[in-house]
Formats: structure tokens, C-alpha cells, sequence
């Protein structure tokens, strides 16, 4: 909090972002919508660069730290959503719960991916979820984050920091101009249980259809805080369960033979202690 230089940066992002606004042109039948958000990420991650020493490592730190407090405050602008829309959520719900089945598809394209550019055990850790916080913690938990799976899951979870928001915002652009698709579902499949991305998502949507702008937020919130939930549960007992059979075949498919079972690395162990065992 005493880092003054990283809140004049962040107040000078948000202002050029604003100032710039939304900017939406058609492509084809579709139309995509560019919001500050984007510009005010995309600029951040440029400050970052070496060469242009505007942000150092420090900074970056202390920026990381500060992101938990910025989504309780996200999250609690959505909370006040939910209450108008709250019975239309509720006739939703059977779709808000069993959206999370769907997150199981990209197991069967990201390990077979994986494994065939050469991961190997880290295609668990990184394919078995969209990899966010409560993910990495059931990562570390079971495996150890030193481990190839840790490692794994680590490399998605930083990548969905940096690309996911950019990444998921274009997707709804097109998803929302090009597939037959109603607003609130995609506001639904915008709650993945990452709050930077679904907001994102949410934010293009609402500047898509601004009539429904309230009803996408709320569905988005909801979505996004059910993922959360049920998400952790769905995978512990289906999703990494599914994940390391699918490893073993498509590892058997490559290599010819079953891969090495994962071990648990623990890193509070001394190694003198080991190697005085």
C-alpha cells in the first residue's frame, strides 16, 4: 500500500483506458467489442517490459498482492446484481450447475494436446482445469507444486493471468456475433471461476446488448461463484481422476509403454535429513 509509484501507474492506466472507451467494429455478421479493460491490460503488460523501465520487479510484486483486494471489491459490486435478477438465476440453476460438467471437454483436447508436444506428467497439472486459485492449491496439495504437475499447473494459471482476460474477451466477441447463442448463456459460460476473465467476458456482453446488461452481470456472477464452489469437488473426484486415465492412454499411444506414477514432492523435508536417512 505505501508503493505510491504502482497507484499513479494504475491511475494513469485507468484514465488512457476510459478516455479511449469501447470501441466495437463489425466483422462479417459478428461484431467485436474492444473494452478498456483490455487496453488497460495490454498496456500493463508492456510497462512490464525491460527495455521500457517503467515497472520493476518490485512493483510487480507488490501489484500481485493487491489483486485478491481489488475482486473483493468486484465481487461484492456483482453480489448487489444477483438480488434483482435472483429469481430469473434461480430458474437458471439447473444450467448454472451442471455448466461445470462441460469444463470436463477440455481435458479430452489439452492432455492429448499436451502429451503429444511432449509434456508429460505437467499435461495433468495444466489440462485438468481452467488452473486458478483453488486449482493450484488441490495441485499442491496432492502432488506439490515442485513437481511436474505443480509445474504444470502453474504455467496455465500464469498464462490465463496473462492472455486469458485478452484471450476470453475476443472469444465472446465472436462467439456472441457468429453462434446462435443467447446472451445469458454465454454470460453463464463466461463464469469459468476466474473473476478477471469472467468480467472480461461479462463487460464485452454488456456492451453488446446494453438492454440486458444487468441480467448478464448477475448470470455471470452467479455462474462464476458456482464454479468456484462445485468446481473444487467436480475436480478432486472426476476431472483429475479423468485426467491421469487419459495421461496413461495417451502416453501408452505415443511412447508404447504406461508412464511412471506421480510422486508426491514435499518440500518442508530437509534433504540432509534424507540423506542421512
Amino acid at each position: 500500500m505505501k508503493n505510491i509509484k504502482l497507484h499513479v501507474i494504475v491511475l494513469v492506466l485507468i484514465v488512457i483506458a476510459e478516455r479511449i472507451g469501447t470501441i466495437s467494429f463489425q466483422v462479417g455478421p459478428g461484431k467485436v467489442v474492444l473494452v478498456p479493460m483490455l487496453y488497460a491490460l495490454i498496456l500493463g503488460i508492456l510497462l512490464t517490459l525491460k527495455f521500457v523501465k517503467a515497472a520493476k520487479q518490485k512493483d510487480m510484486e507488490d501489484a500481485s498482492s493487491l489483486i485478491g483486494l481489488t475482486l473483493l471489491l468486484l465481487m461484492a459490486r456483482y453480489g448487489t446484481l444477483v438480488g434483482p435478477t435472483l429469481d430469473q438465476i434461480i430458474a437458471a440453476s439447473p444450467a448454472l450447475i451442471l455448466q461445470e460438467f462441460g469444463n470436463l471437454g477440455t481435458i479430452f483436447i489439452g492432455v492429448p494436446i499436451a502429451v503429444l508436444l511432449g509434456l508429460k506428467r505437467e499435461s495433468i497439472g495444466g489440462a485438468h482445469s481452467v488452473a486458478r486459485e483453488p486449482n493450484v492449491a488441490l495441485i499442491g496439495d496432492m502432488y506439490g507444486l515442485d513437481g511436474p504437475e505443480g509445474r504444470g499447473a502453474m504455467g496455465v494459471y500464469i498464462c490465463g493471468t496473462v492472455f486469458g482476460t485478452i484471450f476470453i474477451a475476443l472469444l465472446t466477441t465472436f462467439c456472441a456475433g457468429y453462434l446462435p447463442f443467447h446472451p445469458f448463456s454465454l454470460a453463464m459460460a463466461a463464469g469459468v471461476g476466474s473473476a478477471s476473465m469472467m468480467t472480461a467476458s461479462v463487460g464485452t456482453l454488456s456492451s453488446m446488448f446494453p438492454d440486458l446488461a444487468q441480467q448478464i452481470q448477475a448470470f455471470g456472477a452467479a455462474s462464476n461463484m458456482l464454479s468456484g464452489l462445485d468446481g473444487l469437488y467436480m475436480s478432486l473426484f472426476i476431472a483429475l481422476p479423468l485426467t491421469e486415465w487419459l495421461y496413461r492412454k495417451c502416453y501408452k499411444l505415443k511412447y508404447g509403454q504406461l508412464p511412471e506414477k506421480g510422486v508426491r514432492i514435499d518440500t518442508k523435508k530437509s534433504p540432509k535429513k534424507e540423506a542421512a536417512k
